[in-house]
């Protein structure tokens, strides 16, 4: 109908052009009538272009609505739809993006879910052996209150893993906004060892702090704590009794950084480059744990622009050195 309205008045102004010179010049009225015809073939066949370029560019957007990723906006380079297919490339794009960190959440969701499933199995299990051999009329006192003891440790360690590997798994989805207060190495030293303290006294391990000055830097003090809480526990557990356990800090113009060491028998060479991958549990380090504690460590530390390496110390012992930039490296 727009096409029908544009054409009778192209007409109409030609005709209005054409008849007055019709009274001076036959020949100059032809010519008017033949440029107007010419003007209108030329506005047509550009309108027509214009017109298949906009359908074509609606049938990309509708293939993108159809998740169709193979989409280029390349051919609309000049010409008034260049703006438009820009934004709408721009647009795409951003799409493309937020799908691919949904599907990640969606992934990291799933594994989380599967992980946390397979390693409550074997817990769970216990429970439901210790539960059942409770039943049992003939037990003692004695008895009922180390199978109790036992299924209280049990249950703690079943919801640390769940604490633990949500926590883990929010922080690889950034899910998690990690502050960014500057932190005293010794307040996170302290409430660090406080939440471990009863731990290693009933191992009969000692626990040792060496602070040179007042070190800090800037991240999450909460989160943080949880990272070295669980190197805490890794190194009291590989200690026998009447071990030691050593946490330093300093700093430095560079880094502030913080090690912990123990005098246990150290981690198999071959195992170090693997230490810190989730639920890596395939030598005598790592087999009485869940494999989680220390990946959940260096996601923590790592997040925050910092460094967690692990090493041997001589004679013997393991060293856990974390440093943290005073800028990003």
């Amino acid at each position: 109908m727009r096409d029908k309205k544009r054409r009778l008045i192209h007409v109409l102004l030609t005709a209005a052009l054409v008849i007055p010179c019709l009274f001076f010049s036959i020949p100059c009225s032809v010519m008017v009538a033949v440029a107007s015809t010419v003007f209108l073939v030329f506005y047509e066949m550009l309108f027509a272009q214009r017109r298949s370029n906009v359908m074509k560019l609606c049938d990309d957007i509708d293939r993108i609505l159809r998740s169709d990723d193979i989409i280029s906006f390349d051919e609309y380079k000049e010409g008034e739809l260049s703006v438009l297919s820009a934004e709408i490339h721009k647009m795409t794009i951003r799409l493309r993006e937020q799908n691919a960190e949904l599907q990640n959440e969606k992934r990291f969701a799933k594994e989380a879910l599967e992980d946390i499933s397979h390693q409550l199995r074997t817990p769970l299990t216990s429970v439901m052996m210790i539960l059942g051999l409770m039943r049992s009329s003939d037990l003692s006192d004695t008895e009922r209150v180390e199978y109790l003891r036992d299924l209280y440790e049990l249950l703690g360690r079943m919801k640390w893993l769940i604490e633990t590997m949500l926590s883990l798994s929010r922080i690889e989805a950034d899910a998690v906004k990690l502050a960014k207060e500057t932190v005293s190495c010794r307040e996170l030293i302290e409430h660090s060892i406080d939440t471990v303290s009863v731990t290693a006294e009933l191992k009969g391990v000692e626990i040792r702090t060496e602070i040179d000055g007042e070190p800090e830097f800037v991240g999450d003090l909460h989160y943080t704590s949880e990272a070295i809480v669980n190197l805490l526990k890794n190194a009291i557990e590989h200690t026998p009794e009447g071990g030691t356990v050593t946490v330093t800090a300093k700093g430095s113009n560079i880094s502030s950084n913080i090690t912990i060491s123990d005098t246990g028998e150290g981690i198999p060479e071959k195992e170090l480059p693997h230490i810190f991958e989730r639920f890596y549990r395939s030598s005598e380090y790592t087999k009485n744990g869940f494999g989680i504690g220390l990946a959940f460590a260096k996601k923590v530390i790592s997040a925050q622009d910092g460094n967690l390496k692990a090493t041997n110390c001589k004679p013997h012992g393991a060293v856990f050195a974390i440093h943290f930039y005073k800028t990003t490296i």
